[in-house]
């Protein structure tokens, strides 16, 4: 989130971490925007910051060619804004998965190419795996967003862009704790595999998710048992620049 009040920060560790593979989480919803709010009158409320209403914008900038066009725009702001930290770009998603509209996601995939980012996410959640772990657990992917995963997927197998095989994190999303992770990372399914998380080191901040357990997610990520269990699943870690 490039615009984000801690982008220069989360900058600033990347450089430290040089084997972190970071990539561009493109914002068009509830966020500040990178460009500025005249340029795209459309995309922001009378705050200048983005809409809120995502699936009014979705019609509009579905319906609408002017508010397709400062999409493109501010989308292309983005991508500057992260090609001037400097760091190297590993691929591309966006927030609430709104690449998943198609003209959202054709527009990050073409102008992801043009930045030199090598994937794109497609958020598809093998609902068996999920429910192995909890019987009632919900399945989002199979469930709501089949039909546009198997767009975007075809999108990014058109422009000879990667993406995972299989994405983790949608329906546990704001509460990836130990034990789930733990039994995750022993039932991972062949391919490439994207596991995402929401980790911080406070429940509430700017922009928070009501609900999230973000310090459940960062103490997860940094238990022994999850380090263990990623060690034993024989995965290759990395980015998609390391494939």
């Amino acid at each position: 989130m490039v615009a984000s009040p801690g982008a220069a920060d989360a900058v600033r560790r990347a450089r430290a971490m040089p084997s972190l593979r970071v990539g561009l989480h493109l914002v068009l919803v509830e966020a500040t925007p990178a460009s500025p709010p005249e340029r795209i009158p459309d995309l922001v409320a009378s705050d200048g910051r983005f809409r809120t209403d995502m699936s009014r914008l979705g019609f509009d900038v579905a319906f609408k060619p002017r508010v397709r066009r400062q999409m493109i725009a501010e989308i292309a702001a983005q991508f500057l804004a992260f090609r001037a930290t400097g760091l190297p770009l590993d691929h591309v998603n966006a927030h609430k998965h709104f690449h998943l509209h198609p003209m959202i996601g054709a527009a990050a995939i073409a102008l992801g190419q043009k930045f030199g980012a090598r994937a794109i996410r497609v958020p598809t959640e093998p609902v068996a795996i999920i429910r192995g772990i909890e019987p009632a657990a919900a399945g989002l992917s199979a469930l709501l967003l089949g039909h546009w995963t198997r767009i975007l997927r075809g999108q990014a197998r058109r422009a000879g862009m990667a993406a995972p095989d299989a994405v983790f994190g949608l329906a546990w999303s704001g509460a990836m704790t130990r034990e789930r992770i733990a039994n995750l990372l022993r039932r991972l399914p062949p391919g490439v595999i994207e596991i995402y998380t929401h980790p911080a080191a406070a429940t509430t901040f700017p922009g928070h998710a009501p609900g999230y357990c973000y310090t459940d997610e960062l103490a997860a990520l940094t238990d022994p048992a999850c380090v263990a269990a990623v060690r034993e699943a024989g995965y290759l870690r990395g980015g998609f620049t390391d494939a």
